[in-house]
């Protein structure tokens, strides 16, 4: 019985750790929104940062099952995850988006991590991989969006293409 109490207890912080970076994520997004100019880059931002709140809403669900309080809020991480994208936000849109890539890199690290631990039920590990997959599917678009901004594209509507 101690055991499952001690692997309930390392559960529970570990899903109130990632609760916490996906409030930071969510802090960042609404920071990164409210910065960039191009309707699709918000559009899809803000999808992003609703994957972020359906996480924090799951996670939270697994913490209260197992009996314990979930985190309420971003912790002091977001003060860097923010920072990074308020102050890149002073030198344009495209180094927002690298702000923001530089974040999921940092989510994408952290969600890897939990889904290799040993010992997860299964249900918590399929709901942690399927967080990775939309952290990976953010990463990927940041990625592509960069290069095309640095292509001279500003989107796919041909603003700012060269012929």
């Amino acid at each position: 019985m101690a055991t499952s109490v001690t692997s309930d207890q390392k559960i529970i912080r570990q899903l109130n750790d990632l609760i916490e970076l996906d409030f930071d994520a969510i802090e960042a997004y609404a920071a990164a929104i409210a910065r960039l100019s191009d309707p699709e880059d918000k559009s899809q931002l803000g999808q992003f940062m609703g994957d972020h709140r359906r996480h924090v809403t799951d996670l939270t669900s697994i913490v209260e099952m197992l009996g314990a309080k979930a985190a309420a809020k971003a912790d002091v991480k977001q003060v860097l995850t923010k920072g990074k994208v308020v102050i890149a936000g002073l030198l344009g849109e495209r180094a927002v988006l690298e702000a923001m890539k530089s974040n999921e890199d940092m989510t994408n690290r952290v969600y890897e991590k939990a889904t290799n631990e040993h010992g997860l039920p299964s249900h918590v590990r399929e709901i942690l991989e399927r967080n990775l997959a939309d952290e990976r599917r953010h990463r990927a678009w940041l990625e592509q969006r960069i290069a095309q901004t640095a292509s001279g594209r500003s989107s796919d509507t041909g603003i700012g293409r060269h012929p």
